[in-house]
């Protein structure tokens, strides 16, 4: 009964966010500990006629760490990938060649079989697009972009020049998106970020999860400079301190979260998609328009946050105004 629940989501996946066509090479690419999820992948594939390969990879040490070369081959051969594991690959060259070859491209970071069934994955993919372009085409080559929230977020950073992304789930030829997150964001411009970020709702990262309390990050020329808090504030400033990477501290993202079925429950590709919410990337930003490779990819998020660009608001407290 429960295989047969997961169907419907691994439907949804392929059929409606891949557009997985008939004789398509797919290359599913996963772990052990997935072998549900992987199986309802391959059999949805098999449904639309498409051609499915699963390749079990060892667990990556860290977020942002390549996969094996034979993998990232693969992928780049493939007509689409789907990414089923517990660290993320999403930022990594292995995806910028796959999708510049061609390949298109869906992550399942830290999934769980009940995020097949239940929340963000239950959302209308194709509807969501019109709001997440518009948001992304806002973004895009923003001049001044400010962040505020009523926890005491206030952070400025310029992107002109930067393409916005719109990750609405659903992917084309030479595009990735992560999922059941939909958002839109931006890299923002290297050296232009000052001001705090607080981080009030989740960091799904090391063990962190849903906050207990706040998380407040000093920002400055485009880097955090210090980490204050409590207990779970300590984890994310000695974790990042021991990657021995200083570009970890880089401001990489500015997202906005846009899945009106997604919900805070510590797992990140629900967290960071979560209606009105924005979340901090900080480390790589190679996949999205910056020019930063870092040890990782973090996201710090933030609950109702309020977005202006150029003298524009876009986003009121949660509510989107494009």
């Amino acid at each position: 009964m429960h295989n047969r629940m997961l169907d419907k989501g691994a439907d949804t996946i392929t059929r409606i966010c891949a557009q997985i066509q008939e004789n398509e090479e797919v290359l599913i690419i996963t772990e052990t500990r997935y072998e549900a999820i992987s199986d309802a992948i391959v059999r949805a594939v098999k449904k639309l006629h498409g051609l499915p390969t699963v390749m079990i990879m060892e667990a990556r040490n860290r977020d942002g760490e390549e996969p094996d070369q034979i993998i990232a081959a693969a992928m780049k051969a493939s007509d689409v990938f789907l990414c089923i594991v517990s660290h993320s690959i999403t930022h990594t060259h292995a995806v910028k060649n796959a999708t510049a070859a061609g390949s298109r491209g869906l992550v399942l970071t830290q999934f769980h079989e009940d995020m097949l069934i239940h929340g963000g994955i239950t959302c209308d993919f194709v509807k969501a697009k019109e709001t997440c372009m518009a948001v992304a085409e806002c973004l895009e080559n923003g001049h001044h972009i400010h962040l505020e929230t009523a926890a005491g977020t206030n952070l400025t950073l310029e992107a002109e020049g930067r393409r916005g992304n719109a990750l609405y789930g659903v992917v084309d030829p030479g595009m990735f998106s992560t999922i059941p997150t939909i958002e839109a964001n931006v890299s923002p411009l290297e050296y232009t970020a000052n001001g705090v970020i607080v981080a009030d709702a989740s960091i799904p990262y090391v063990g962190i999860g849903l906050l207990k309390e706040p998380v407040i990050c000093t920002v400055e020329k485009g880097f955090i400079t210090d980490i204050q808090g409590g207990e779970q504030a300590m984890i994310l400033k000695e974790h990042l301190h021991n990657k021995q990477d200083p570009n970890v501290f880089n401001i990489a993202e500015l997202g906005i979260g846009l899945n009106p079925r997604s919900s805070f429950i510590g797992w990140m590709l629900e967290d960071e998609g979560v209606y009105g919410s924005a979340h901090i990337g900080i480390g790589t930003s190679i996949t999205l328009g910056g020019t930063v490779k870092a040890a990782c990819h973090y996201d710090l998020i933030m609950k109702e946050a309020t977005v202006s660009i150029d003298g524009k608001r876009i986003l009121d407290h949660g509510s989107v105004l494009v």
